[in-house]
């Protein structure tokens, strides 16, 4: 069972969230929160899965709320998607690099927001790629980018290659198929790549591809 916490200062938007999910066999929507303050408390006492943030709450915004809980050990397991929009958000790659799983846009298609709580569930992807690269395409040249840390040596050249990919929004199945690899060779090296790096989704490998100055916006369609 996904474990979900809905946190929006939009009692519509919780409701009409959770109607949604509460229909799945696999979902059990845990928890309700109004701003960030108790979007952080709340996810300390229950430890949900997957946390649906939205970015502007009062007390708290989602960017620092979803900062505290990836910083804290005993919620190592919880994911954060952020809630978004088009034409928000100067904060969404700060929410990525605060450990962001990945976005979601508020007026999505159900069938959408069902898949995104699952793959997020899973680590398996970012959510939506296509709506990841243009939203890290337009903020990434916004933010100073620091020098890249030498945990980046470790990787092998493959493994160098991959990462690239991985920060253009290819999937696994993708990523085979461009470098005539088997899809499970692909996760493999996905899967290495993050323990190398001490990544804990390919979300925080995109951001530090884009940091280190391994990809430049739109360098890639795939």
């Amino acid at each position: 069972m996904i474990r979900v916490l809905l946190a929006d200062d939009q009692t519509l938007v919780r409701a009409g969230f959770r109607s949604i999910l509460s229909d799945e066999d696999d979902i059990d929507v845990v928890a309700e929160a109004p701003d960030g303050a108790e979007a952080v408390e709340q996810a300390g006492r229950h430890r949900p899965d997957v946390v649906l943030m939205d970015i502007r709450m009062p007390r708290l915004d989602g960017l620092e709320a979803t900062r505290r809980i990836v910083a804290d050990p005993r919620l190592a397991g919880v994911r954060v998607i952020i809630l978004t929009t088009f034409d928000l958000d100067d904060y969404v790659y700060g929410a990525l690099r605060s450990g962001a799983s990945g976005f979601l846009v508020k007026d999505t298609e159900p069938a959408e927001l069902i898949h995104a709580v699952r793959v997020v569930a899973r680590g398996d992807a970012l959510i939506a790629p296509s709506i990841t690269r243009r939203l890290i395409a337009e903020f990434a040249g916004r933010v100073q980018r620091p020098e890249p840390g030498p945990q980046l040596n470790a990787l092998t050249e493959r493994e160098r290659e991959v990462m690239t990919l991985v920060a253009a929004g290819l999937s696994n199945d993708e990523i085979a198929a461009r470098l005539v690899l088997s899809p499970a060779t692909a996760k493999t090296h996905v899967s290495r790549i993050m323990t190398k790096l001490g990544a804990r989704d390919r979300a925080q490998l995109v951001v530090m591809a884009y940091e280190a100055g391994m990809i430049t916006p739109g360098w890639l369609t795939p």
